[in-house]
């Protein structure tokens, strides 16, 4: 991307230049109604290829739509002598004389306010991508030439962590955290305002670390003093011990939620009622249902949570069988391969109903006695980062394990079959199993995967994450490498990190 305007945008800015541009964002890139939705789908097709993909842009000087990829757009814009075109799925412009997308002020102020008025359309934000440029990330390429273009080869965020001694756990967490895209815009653009003593405060050692990951040094970054605060804030994970990365997550998470404070200037210490960037991102409802068994009265509370934790087969708690060829075997794109188990089947089990049994009656309000009763887990809100924890490791008094238990696991989720407003409208009658194509709202993409290897007593942590254009690495300590996703869906999976495809707008 050129940090400098381009010469070649006053060619357009001519007559109703504005007006056209706003119909573009408006018609092909944003698409806010239902209507032009439906206009974008059957219109913005490539005029040499009939494609619907291979990166389509509009070409800003007359009607046409080309691929970039094929280049299509490329062979207009050098037989009409077009120079700009814009691309219709990130709205980025492109000089075909620079070779580079541009930017210009009165183009972005546009753009902005077109998008806007689409996320009102749509009630919710702005779609998740996780090779765009933020500013912080502009600024820093502005300072290192040869890294200014975002290529498909783009490497920047990218970095390696030295082992200080058995902190495997803590690293693939960090890793997993650092590629968090809002968690990466909150600390590059320096939000966080510190009134803790100096040199005590984790989220300003996180927004240096996030600063050290973007500065574009290629040599392994040393995280001792991340280390030593996590010791000094978690005394239980506290030596040189290997240590359990999910619960290096749920402590960092705690102790950063702790040290944020919320907009009003009060500390964050309550998550049902916190405005704190973890909270933002994190936190989900909880909705737990208690139907009595006499007078089907139910008892509802919510909690909030910042993990899934789901039971494998193969551990010591009864798995619901779930028979490959069964209702909802193939949700979410999954497919059970020579019977394997799904992260939906995992799902499904954690939101069945159970019986809790003669053992554990609870009173019921409207019997106004103990009852049996049935107890139903649902997802009341859903948070914009969904972490879900595979329970490999089983500890109890007589046993001590880890299960190897291979789970298939999608790139896209859907969460809605797990929803409390689903099953509130499937009691009702009104649940439709057809699908809507524009219905976003709980829609995932995955972004990071943590796998462990070894037994319980040796093991090694190792994380996947996703980088710019859909590429993937391996993170192993100081050592990144280039993954297929062929490798990430493969992978044993520990703890899978999803991401909200859509943003709700606020």
């Amino acid at each position: 991307m050129s940090p400098a305007g381009c010469p070649h945008v006053n060619g357009f800015k001519v007559d109703n230049w504005k007006q056209n541009l706003r119909v573009i964002y408006q018609c092909f890139v944003w698409s806010g109604s239902a209507e032009t939705r439906k206009r974008k789908a059957k219109s913005c097709i490539c005029h040499m290829c009939g494609a619907h993909l291979n990166r389509l842009h509009s070409c800003l000087s007359c009607v046409f739509f080309g691929c970039f990829t094929k280049k299509h757009i490329h062979e207009h814009a050098k037989n009409k002598r077009h120079n700009l075109a814009i691309d219709l799925l990130y709205g980025g412009i492109y000089c075909f004389v620079c070779q580079d997308y541009i930017y210009d002020k009165d183009m972005e102020q546009i753009a902005k306010e077109e998008q806007r008025k689409a996320w009102k359309l749509q009630g919710v934000g702005e779609k998740y991508s996780t090779w765009e440029p933020t500013k912080r990330e502009l600024e820093l390429l502005r300072h290192n030439p040869k890294r200014r273009k975002i290529t498909t080869n783009c490497t920047i965020g990218l970095r390696g962590l030295i082992n200080l001694g058995n902190t495997c756990f803590m690293n693939c967490i960090v890793q997993a955290l650092t590629h968090t895209p809002l968690l990466r815009d909150f600390f590059l653009s320096d939000r966080h305002k510190c009134e803790m003593q100096s040199n005590s405060c984790l989220v300003c050692e996180m927004s240096q670390l996030f600063q050290e990951f973007y500065s574009g040094h290629r040599s392994p970054h040393i995280p001792f003093r991340l280390l030593h605060l996590v010791w000094t804030h978690a005394r239980h994970l506290a030596g040189y011990e290997q240590q359990d990365a999910h619960e290096f997550l749920i402590a960092a998470l705690d102790v950063l939620h702790r040290h944020c404070k919320d907009d009003n200037g009060k500390k964050a210490n309550n998550p049902n009622n916190c405005n704190c960037i973890i909270d933002q991102i994190f936190t989900g409802g909880l909705q737990s249902d208690v139907t009595c068994q006499v007078c089907h009265g139910v008892s509802t509370t919510i909690d909030p949570f910042w993990d899934i934790s789901l039971d494998l087969p193969g551990s010591s708690t009864p798995f619901w069988p779930l028979s490959p060829g069964g209702d909802g075997s193939t949700l979410n794109g999954e497919s059970h391969l020579s019977g394997a188990t799904t992260l939906t089947d995992c799902l499904r089990r954690f939101t069945r109903p159970e019986h809790l049994g003669s053992s554990a009656k609870i009173k019921c309000s409207g019997c106004h006695s103990y009852q049996e009763s049935t107890k139903q887990l649902t997802m009341k809100k859903l948070p914009i980062v969904a972490c879900f924890h595979l329970k490999r490791f089983e500890h109890s008094a007589k046993l001590r394990r880890k299960i190897p238990t291979y789970v298939s696991f999608p790139l896209e989720l859907d969460m809605t079959p797990f929803m409390a407003s689903s099953k509130e409208s499937r009691m009702n009658g009104q649940y439709q199993q057809s699908v809507d194509v524009f219905n976003n709202d709980n829609k995932y993409s995955l972004f990071a995967v943590v796998n462990h290897q070894g037994t319980l007593e040796s093991g090694h942590y190792t994380t996947f994450i996703r980088q710019h254009m859909d590429q993937w690495f391996k993170c192993d300590d100081a050592v990144i490498t280039k993954a297929s996703i062929k490798d990430v869906l493969d992978s044993e999976g520990y703890l899978l990190f999803y991401h909200k495809q859509f943003l709700e707008y606020e």
